[in-house]
Formats: structure tokens, C-alpha cells, sequence
């Protein structure tokens, strides 16, 4: 039985670290994120409104990439269409938020989004769920009629 004890001991510590490796997560890179927001765009211009918002609340892997998501907005102000990263949102308005610095970047969203391009960058800092910590955000943002969709990326710390 002595003999068993380290085996048992290395294979429940060999458990364990596997484990706390399954939690961690592969960040999506900005390549990705516009890549998910082009996928969420062609889903909704064949299938409609409805079903991409319900595409995007149900979290199913077609519009999600690693730590990617996407979000649905509409451009007048109104209430979240559609989050695959918290649902609850849903229906809330959400223009006044800012970051940890006071970055009114939902704002930033929409000017963005009602810009000639009608597509683009916004940089704020936001408390990343999987890490548990703020981190450097940076959000693509694309217009298409009345809406627009988006998904973020978080940036590594240096």
C-alpha cells in the first residue's frame, strides 16, 4: 500500500493540474472577432432579425469563437437586441455605460457604427469574466442598416 500511495498521490495532483488547465481559455485574436461579426451579419441577411438575435442569446457555437461572442445594437439607442455573452442584457439599455475610466465606449459603439465607414475600432478597459480581471478591451463594430453588430477582443497585459 505504501508503494500505491505516491502513484495515487501523482495521479490525483496529475488530476488536479489537468484540470485547473481546462479552466483557463484561448483568447480570440482581432482576425477573429471581425471574421464573427461578418458570420453574424451574413446569418442575419439570409435568415432575418429574430433568428440571428436568437442565434446569438442561445450561445451556440455557430456565432461564438473561443472567448468571442457577439452582440446585437440597434443604432437609435434602444435596448440590447441580441448577447451571446449574458443574455440578461437583453432588452436593457445600455448607452450610458462606462469603463473603469469613465470611457463612455457604448457610445464610442455607435459613433463608430453611424460613421461614414460604418465600421471600426473602440478601445476601453473592462472586467474580463474568464480572468476575473480589468483588462484592455477593444471592440470591432459594423454597421448594417438600423444595427449594428460587434465583438470584442480582449488584449494581453504587458
Amino acid at each position: 500500500m505504501k508503494r500505491l500511495m505516491p502513484w495515487m498521490l501523482a495521479m490525483v495532483l496529475g488530476s488536479v493540474t489537468m484540470l485547473a488547465g481546462a479552466q483557463d481559455y484561448e483568447r480570440g485574436t482581432a482576425d477573429e472577432a471581425v471574421a464573427l461579426v461578418k458570420k453574424a451579419i451574413a446569418y442575419y441577411k439570409q435568415h432575418g432579425r429574430d433568428k440571428v438575435a436568437a442565434e446569438v442569446n442561445l450561445r451556440t457555437p455557430l456565432l461564438r469563437e473561443k472567448d468571442l461572442y457577439v452582440f446585437i445594437m440597434p443604432l437609435d439607442e434602444g435596448p440590447v437586441i441580441a448577447h451571446g455573452g449574458n443574455a440578461k442584457l437583453v432588452g436593457k439599455r445600455l448607452y450610458d455605460l462606462r469603463d473603469v475610466d469613465g470611457v463612455g465606449f457604448m457610445q464610442k459603439f455607435r459613433d463608430v457604427a453611424n460613421s461614414k465607414d460604418g465600421k471600426g475600432w473602440v478601445d476601453y478597459r473592462w472586467p474580463n469574466s474568464l480572468s476575473g480581471k480589468i483588462e484592455p478591451k477593444s471592440t470591432y463594430v459594423e454597421r448594417v442598416g438600423d444595427l449594428y453588430f460587434a465583438s470584442g477582443i480582449y488584449k494581453p497585459v504587458r
